[in-house]
């Protein structure tokens, strides 16, 4: 896998490519989506104990 050094290459890559302002905006959007997938699953979650229950 990868180690430290290759890491904060492939990051420092990342940030000259996007600069800083697109970086953290990219990073926003990420969170959000991962916020939003977590909820969806809990939801699904839910929907799936409340259809066992009804059996």
């Amino acid at each position: 896998m990868f180690g430290t050094t290759e890491l904060i290459i492939i990051l420092l890559v990342v940030l000259v490519i996007f600069g800083a302002g697109k970086l953290k905006s990219i990073g926003s959007d990420l969170g959000s989506a991962v916020k939003n997938f977590k909820e969806g699953m809990q939801s699904e979650s839910k929907k799936n104990r409340s259809k066992n229950k009804k059996k």
